[in-house]
């Protein structure tokens, strides 16, 4: 067991090799967590399954995808979370797109979140080009601390510089290192110390010597378009023109993006990498938006499919809700998504922390029966068996590995 553990520290640390890929699918890991949800699940068919699991040998699954690689743990699109996630299995791995000031493609959950997931506030002469220079807060006044550094402040060679942490902030700090001081207290420092940052390249060169496919997200730009003289199209246009530079076939790249016309875009200049283009659904943030109601949807599932949609992905508890006796059943989206022909992915498990006080967002229409961490691998279950998921965004991919590996014993 020692050896295993050291051979996932031996990974991290050896860099990419350009001769052969990083992993084999002989090294593909899960570690202790999923076998600590089990145990959290209440005495079911679902536990006497997963507990008697025979997955001595675990295989990488595209049904597992890492969200941003492995954020729980590891700070966010950096080469250390990217190589974690796929050490647990992790068959997709994400790069969220955003652009640079000279108009370089990175990886960045958002273009303006550079405060928050980089060491950026350390850097005096980085720190200056910050779109939002910090300002101190004050709790005992309940003022917040204001600052905002964005990728587009920054050159390509400037952001490079930049050393990647775990997302938090102070949001009361009255000074930048308080600020940075903020890491939730279920996720860890210990791994976020030299957080590598990469380019939507880079990232791709990486994937391809970890063996896995790729699905990049188009963000949402916080600046307004064009942004000298770079337009959405263009912008759009560039991811994809960097898939084909690489070599990367069509089949294995899962472009995504929250506009639906970045989608529709795709479909009619990229009709190859646009099949299995991935349309991120935030219906959510719609006034009187109810996942059980289709009369308060922007647009009914027939309608996106004559758009080009193929693949919707709305967050986890849109695909689900409880019925009369409080048991888990599939919502009408849900049952219209996969009745207009569309397929599923969903986002993100294992990013909710402890789950005893309901989840949060990510659990919210179902959290009157959530009570502890194992209903993480009972909403698994559910989505897996009863909605037909494709695949499933994690922030710790091991969970999702284990789950799919051991599927066949499961349904």
């Amino acid at each position: 067991m020692m050896k295993r553990f050291l051979g996932l520290g031996l990974i991290l640390l050896a860099g990419c090799s350009a001769k052969q890929p990083l992993l084999s699918s002989e090294e593909v890991q899960v570690g202790v967590r999923p076998y600590y949800l089990v145990q959290q699940l209440p005495e079911t068919e679902l536990k006497r399954r997963l507990s008697a699991c025979d997955a001595s040998t675990f295989k990488k699954s595209d049904f597992s995808i890492g969200h941003r690689g492995a954020p729980l743990q590891f700070p966010e699109h950096t080469k250390e979370s990217y190589i974690a996630a796929a050490r647990m299995g992790a068959g997709i791995l994400e790069c969220d797109v955003a652009f640079t000031k000279d108009k370089a493609l990175v990886c960045r959950h958002s273009q303006c979140d550079l405060h928050t997931t980089t060491n950026i506030l350390t850097i005096p002469e980085l720190a200056n080009k910050c779109r939002i220079p910090f300002q101190a807060g004050d709790i005992n006044k309940g003022i917040k601390a204001q600052v905002q550094c964005c990728t587009s402040d920054l050159t390509l060679d400037e952001f490079l510089r930049l050393q990647g942490k775990m997302d938090g902030a102070n949001e009361f700090a009255k000074t930048k290192q308080e600020y940075i001081q903020g890491t939730p207290n279920w996720r860890t420092d210990l791994y976020a110390t030299n957080g590598t940052l990469m380019t939507h390249k880079q990232s791709i060169a990486l994937f391809k010597q970890l063996g896995v496919k790729m699905t990049p997200e188009l963000k949402t730009p916080q600046v307004e378009m064009p942004f000298n003289d770079f337009t959405q199209q263009d912008y759009a246009t560039k991811l994809i023109t960097e898939y084909v530079q690489a070599g990367v076939p069509a089949k294995d790249v899962f472009p995504q993006s929250f506009l639906l016309s970045d989608v529709q875009y795709w479909n009619r200049y990229h009709s190859e990498y646009a099949k299995q283009a991935v349309y991120l659904d935030d219906s959510y943030e719609i006034a009187g938006f109810d996942h059980n109601d289709p009369s308060t949807w922007q647009h009914t599932m027939p309608e996106l499919k004559t758009m080009g949609v193929n693949i919707i992905a709305p967050p986890l508890w849109m695909l689900v809700t409880l019925d009369a006796q409080n048991n888990l059943t599939q919502s009408a989206y849900a049952m219209e998504a996969k009745k207009a022909g569309l397929k599923i992915i969903t986002w993100s498990l294992e990013r909710s922390g402890p789950l005893k006080d309901g989840g949060g967002f990510y659990y919210q229409s179902v959290k009157n029966i959530v009570n502890n961490d194992g209903f993480t691998l009972t909403l698994l279950d559910f989505l897996a068996r009863e909605v037909g998921v494709i695949g499933v965004f994690s922030d710790w991919p091991a969970t999702t590995t284990y789950y799919d590996n051991c599927r066949e014993q499961v349904l």
